[in-house]
């Protein structure tokens, strides 16, 4: 599970529109598509968030911007309206709309919107509108117009329960082990092309390649996975520097180790796909670990 951090926003609509990727308009309904939000007040729960068009949730997310007098941001022309998301790993499995809304109201504790018995927090609601995404949407401005506290650093806080819910929901793990091998410890591991043996016939030398290609893929000692991992470690770090540059910079590393998971998967497939696969079982030392999912930073 890959959390990210969007820019925030002077105005709800946006992270809206970008949460749904799709044109919206204010009568749309968004209905299931809203597995959480901040309990809603006989004021203005009218019908059940289910049936809230999508003008309603923007005016919802837009009313602390009415107190007065209300706590200005850390930097006095700060945008108020914060956007986070997490991805899942396209390995795993589908989860029911209470397991997302457990994650939506895990994050949002932690992420300082909604603490435990706080009956001023933050306005949000949670979408579960892309396949494998929740996109959480709040008001930084609380109920008692001040400005929220949120942990520092944030990206790590985030990235920290991710890890949690992963254990706690048997999710895939982004670092699984606690991560890969260094890069000084791959000249020691990186496989070379195998011995010719006596048998040279076609199956058999399709069998050796099919062992190289599967110690090329393997997930636990093998060189890509060795090279994802540090990517990985790369892009988690980059979420810690500022907006203006880190988190895009981070954002492009994930896709880059989703590719190299993918040539994973590639190298697997044409192994398996080749001839002499018993003249491969016996040959290999043991066998390839099950292809991990793509890391947390792995874009999911």
């Amino acid at each position: 599970m890959i959390p990210y951090i969007h820019e925030a926003e002077f105005f709800p609509s946006i992270p809206l529109s970008a949460a749904l990727d799709r044109p919206v308009a204010e009568q749309d309904v968004l209905g299931d598509l809203v597995v959480a939000s901040a309990p809603l007040d006989s004021s203005v729960a009218k019908g059940g968030p289910q049936e809230w068009m999508f003008a309603d949730w923007e005016e919802y997310l837009l009313a602390p911007q009415d107190l007065h007098p209300y706590a200005a941001g850390p930097s006095a022309n700060d945008p108020e309206i914060f956007h986070m998301a997490v991805r899942l790993h396209p390995a795993d499995r589908e989860l029911h709309p209470p397991e997302w809304a457990e994650v939506a109201q895990r994050l949002t504790h932690v992420a300082g919107l909604a603490p435990a018995g706080d009956e001023d927090a933050c306005r949000w609601v949670a979408l579960q509108a892309r396949p494998g995404r929740l996109d959480v949407i709040a008001n930084l401005i609380r109920g008692d117009g001040a400005w929220t506290r949120q942990p520092y650093p944030l990206a790590r806080t985030l990235m920290e329960e991710c890890r949690r819910i992963e254990a706690d929901l048997d999710l895939v793990p982004a670092q699984p082990h606690g991560g890969r091998p260094l890069t000084a410890r791959l000249s020691a591991q990186r496989p070379g092309l195998p011995r010719t043996v006596a048998d040279q016939s076609p199956p058999a030398v399709a069998a050796q390649l099919a062992t190289l290609m599967c110690k090329l893929a393997d997930e636990s000692n093998g060189p890509i996975a060795s090279v994802r991992g540090l990517v990985e470690q790369a892009a988690h770090r980059l979420e810690e520097l500022p907006h203006a540059y880190g988190p895009e910079a981070g954002h492009r590393l994930e896709l880059i180790a989703r590719r190299l998971y993918g040539i994973q998967q590639d190298l697997e497939a044409t192994a398996a796909d080749l001839p002499g696969a018993k003249q491969r079982a016996a040959l290999t030392t043991r066998p390839p670990a099950a292809p991990r999912p793509a890391p947390a930073r792995r874009s999911r």
